[in-house]
Formats: C-alpha cells, structure tokens, sequence
C-alpha cells in the first residue's frame, strides 16, 4: 500500500476518497503528485524520501495511481536499481491511500520540477506525450541537487542509489 499526496488540482480531477496523512508501505516513501496543464496532460510524482521525480501521461485520470506502478518500474530500470528491489516495490503497490498534500518542501520541490521540466521541454524539443520523453525528463529531474538532500546525497538519482543499497544491506 502507498500513500499518494495530491495537490488540489489533482485531487480536484480525482475526486477520491481522502484519508489522513500516515506512512507507505514502500521505500521511496509516500508520493507527492501535481498535474501539468501541457497537451497532453501529464502527472509529476516525487518520492517524498528520495525526490525522485517520476513524469507521466495523465489520461485516464482514474486509473493514475494503477498505471504510476509500472511507470515507476521503468524509471527505477532506467536508474540502474536491480529488479529485485522494482519488483518489491511494484508488489507493495497493489493499493493506493489519497491524501492531501503535508508536506510544504516536497511541494516545493514538486514546483521546482515543473519548472525543470518546461526547460528540458524547450531544451531538448522532447514531446510532451511521448512516454520516452516523459522518462528522460524523469531522469534529468533526478539529477539535479536538493536542498533538503543536502545533509545526504543530494540529488534524488544519488538519493535513490542510497536508499537501495540501504535495502539490499538489511
């Protein structure tokens, strides 16, 4: 089970049941969404123990939280992670907790990423519904240096090396 915390807009396009704030299941942590306004719509998720930022086709809204498993599991091969551990975090998905967002520096981040993202959109003339694309700026979004990481990895792609060899050692 994961918790997802959606920002209004997306809550808004949802209109799911919505629970209190609590922990995932997961190692990444909860996950933070926001919805961007391009054509086609897109969902940007952050992991909120990592800010591993994850781009994705929004249509159909309904089926986001089902359809953002195996986009994650994508991002996370992209990233190198052994399929062991995608394969763990893909079976402790199976279900989805709403909630509101409650944490101000994750949406920070979430902002700053969208951002980012209309950069690599204009940088790299990448479309903005090509699933390709969409991971590739994925994983351009992850290279870049956050401050609440700063304490630690820094970046979310170093954060989420971390957090797996962290795993694979317990």
């Amino acid at each position: 089970m994961f918790r997802l915390h959606c920002t209004k807009k997306l809550l808004d396009r949802i209109k799911p049941e919505i629970v209190a704030p609590g922990q995932s299941d997961t190692a990444p942590g909860n996950w933070y969404a926001t919805v961007l306004f391009w054509k086609p719509q897109a969902a940007l998720l952050v992991s909120e123990r990592t800010l591993l930022p994850v781009l994705m086709p929004l249509a159909p809204v309904a089926t986001l939280a089902q359809r953002f498993a195996s986009q994650l599991a994508l991002v996370l091969k992209e990233h190198g992670v052994p399929p062991e551990f995608i394969a763990q975090e893909v079976w402790r998905m199976d279900k989805v907790q709403y909630a509101k967002t409650a944490n101000r520096s994750v949406v920070g981040i979430l902002n700053e990423f969208v951002k980012q993202a209309e950069f690599w959109l204009a940088a790299y003339a990448y479309e903005k519904g090509d699933d390709d694309d969409l991971r590739a700026i994925s994983a351009k979004l992850a290279e870049t240096p956050c401050s609440p990481l700063y304490k630690g990895p820094i970046s979310p792609d170093k954060a989420l090396h971390e957090l797996v060899k962290a795993g694979a050692q317990a």
